[in-house]
């Protein structure tokens, strides 16, 4: 038995009922499935690191997986992301027979709504209480106003930000920060740092992923401007962090200091 999907971009999908073996090439999907059925899951990539304890097939990286590895583990599905793979990938694995389903997350809504699509109509899972928890963490009112701009960098040399349309840009959006680089025509634009000094009046964010900003490494890059160190997984995946990523971020930014 078999059923006929679109994932999120309207790719069709034809899956196997029931989906028995999922790759992922996506570390929040990852922790997404292995929190709701993790006897699915038998690949994901070197960057899959929640659980701690996961214990599946590794199959590189997100912008390189081996393709052959991932037909050798003869997925029902892989599945993966618009922003985070790479189109040339997932067509070879299309190419190659296997299903792939491809999310695209820009907003916290699109977020919540994508993964209870991924989870009860690709992997043909009851939407998971994580999943409504999540969506209950989120659902207080939004500010009026941001309380606060700020630069998010999220890698150096070259120094690149949060630009327009980011996941992470709507999640701080609705803590009351906006983001300084928001109407950029870019997602991720690289800009040079004495730009970004002019712009980082009220405060820098700096998460520990992709790049691992710390105390002692992008601080000191803007020098009389408080700084936020802020969790990457909290701020950037989209998944079971949902559900503590308010109230971890809110901590967070309310720790910002001069440094």
């Amino acid at each position: 038995m078999a059923t006929q999907l679109t994932d999120d971009l309207g790719h069709p999908v034809r899956l196997p009922r029931p989906v028995a073996r999922v790759v992922s090439l996506v570390p929040s999907l990852t922790e997404a499935v292995a929190a709701t059925a993790p006897q699915l899951l038998v690949g994901a990539t070197d960057w899959c690191t929640h659980p701690a304890d996961l214990r599946v097939t590794r199959i590189g990286g997100t912008k390189n997986p081996d393709v052959q590895a991932v037909r050798a583990l003869a997925p029902d599905l892989v599945i993966a992301n618009e922003e985070e793979n790479r189109a040339p990938d997932l067509a070879a694995l299309r190419a190659a027979g296997v299903p792939v389903y491809v999310t695209e997350v820009h907003t916290l809504d699109q977020a919540l709504d994508s993964l209870d699509r991924l989870l009860t109509r690709a992997c043909g899972l009851p939407r998971p209480d994580w999943l409504d928890a999540a969506a209950a963490a989120w659902a207080g009112p939004e500010p009026a106003v941001a309380v606060r701009t700020a630069v998010v960098p999220i890698w150096r040399r070259p120094w690149m930000v949060l630009g327009r349309d980011t996941f992470a840009g709507d999640l701080l959006r609705r803590l009351g920060v906006r983001n300084a680089y928001a109407d950029h025509p870019e997602r991720y634009p690289a800009v040079p740092l004495a730009e970004l000094r002019d712009r980082a009046s009220d405060l820098v964010v700096l998460p520990d992923e992709p790049y691992r900003f710390t105390a002692a490494d992008g601080p000191e890059a803007f020098p009389g401007v408080p700084a936020a160190l802020v969790s990457g997984r909290h701020l950037t995946w989209y998944g079971p962090s949902l559900v503590t990523a308010p109230s971890v971020l809110r901590a967070q930014l309310a720790d910002c200091q001069l440094r």
